[in-house]
């Protein structure tokens, strides 16, 4: 008799087909060990995770097959899971030929080696999982790099597994003599190397986006970056608003690499638009720096729309996950303090609550549906005005044959008023804080 907690999705003869390891889909199962959440907590529902680690697994080509949320009251330091919830799970596990479990939760070498032993299959935990997906999409250099740095890292803490190959020694360097090094020993060496090697590439390529993040700097344009959740839309919004064609599908971390486009407002001003990668909960501590490094563009914005998924039963969870990774870029130094008065909530998918008079808005919240274009101009009118609140009003007298310094100022600002005189042409210029203190400069 099954538990109550566990779920099949259905089987049919053509899965069985596709399942075939002829065919490189292999069959999976995803099992949810669930603490009841304490009180003050968001809330996060455990449907909604589980959710979410099946749409991860799905993400990388494996057929899920069966999934399991399973009450912990305890952990097990061998096996996280109890030995009446092993014993059961392996049992179904055999019955439906699965090869791959995705165990939703961080597990030890000790762990993950003792489930792999009773189950007699492949087990991959969440840090894992995440790793295996940034790996198969990161796209730049840098995210590359970071990405196998992070896999390394997570890598040499599971060389401790016993594996038959690991336990054989290697012949001594002639007249040395001894019995060698271990394999597990030379498997350790060889990841440090790498490690070393990949720092160091590490270190000049973010010398060089330094320097091509300085160069942007002097773009007389303000930025507007994209954050949120994974699977909220972001992608699918950068591309309703400035009719780029990023991909954009319903599945998680679609996005990686950052992506700027231009964006033209309501007011005629242009800014930048910049798509970055979706948060998630539990983000595996291997991938922190790699993760937080690809929302520096976030540090430098003008305007910050946080992007929430309004129809997730999770929202809430969802949104204390984003708040929680900005406030750590808060604390390493990567993002100023002050990023909440930059930011705007955006609720998406208003659609699939029936529009965005049905969203609950509070002051500040703007709700929108990238799919029907719903609330869009509301949005841009809402960018216009935060990114005009934060430009400085100044009068300056140029003289006529100063051309160089009144053309930086068209560049650079929003000249509001010109009067010209024979003695010098006086204007009235909108400009960012930061541009008004380098013109004034160059005086």
């Amino acid at each position: 008799m099954l538990q109550r907690s566990e779920r099949f999705l259905p089987v049919t003869a053509e899965d069985r087909t596709i399942g075939d390891s002829s065919t490189g889909r292999t069959r999976a199962a995803v099992i949810l060990p669930w603490e009841r959440p304490e009180r003050g907590d968001e809330g996060r529902i455990a449907e909604a995770r589980l959710a979410e680690a099946v749409g991860l697994v799905a993400s990388i080509g494996l057929m899920v097959v069966h999934t399991a949320v399973l009450p912990l009251r305890e952990r097990r330091p061998a096996t996280l899971l109890g030995s009446g919830q092993i014993a059961a799970q392996g049992h179904l596990l055999t019955e439906h030929d699965i090869t791959v479990v995705v165990v939703d939760a961080t597990l030890s070498p000790v762990q993950q080696r003792n489930l792999e032993r009773a189950w007699n299959c492949k087990v991959i935990d969440r840090t894992g999982l995440i790793l295996d997906i940034f790996g198969e999409r990161a796209r730049t250099r840098e995210g590359s790099l970071q990405v196998e740095l992070a896999h390394l890292d997570y890598q040499r803490s599971r060389l401790v597994r016993s594996w038959t190959h690991l336990e054989r020694q290697r012949g001594g360097f002639g007249f040395l003599g001894g019995p060698g090094e271990t394999q597990i020993e030379a498997d350790r060496r060889l990841i440090g190397e790498r490690l070393v090697r990949l720092k160091k590439e590490l270190e000049q390529v973010r010398r060089t986006r330094g320097l091509h993040r300085s160069a942007r700097r002097r773009v007389p344009f303000p930025v507007v970056a994209l954050v949120g959740y994974t699977n909220a839309g972001k992608s699918t919004l950068f591309n309703a608003l400035t009719g780029a064609e990023v991909t954009a599908r319903d599945q998680v971390f679609v996005t990686l690499d950052p992506t700027m486009r231009g964006l033209h407002l309501p007011s005629g001003r242009r800014t930048i638009l910049s798509d970055t990668v979706g948060f998630i909960s539990e983000l595996p501590h291997e991938l922190v720096e790699a993760f937080r490094a690809t929302l520096e563009e976030v540090a430098e914005a003008d305007v910050i729309l946080h992007i929430r998924d309004i129809a997730h039963p999770d929202t809430a969870a969802q949104r204390a996950d984003v708040i929680a990774v900005l406030e750590g870029m808060v604390a390493d130094g990567t993002l100023d303090a002050d990023w909440r008065l930059r930011t705007m909530e955006v609720l998406n998918k208003a659609d699939l609550l029936g529009g965005v008079d049905e969203v609950p808005c509070r002051p500040g919240h703007i709700a929108v549906s990238a799919i029907t274009g719903e609330g869009q101009q509301d949005l841009l009118a809402a960018i216009d005005a935060r990114i005009a609140a934060g430009m400085e009003l100044a009068a300056y007298g140029i003289a006529p044959d100063d051309g160089a310094r009144l053309a930086w100022l068209y560049q650079h600002g929003e000249v509001t008023q010109r009067h010209d005189d024979d003695d010098a042409i006086h204007v009235t210029v909108r400009l960012f804080p930061a541009d008004r203190a380098r013109f004034e400069r160059r005086e």
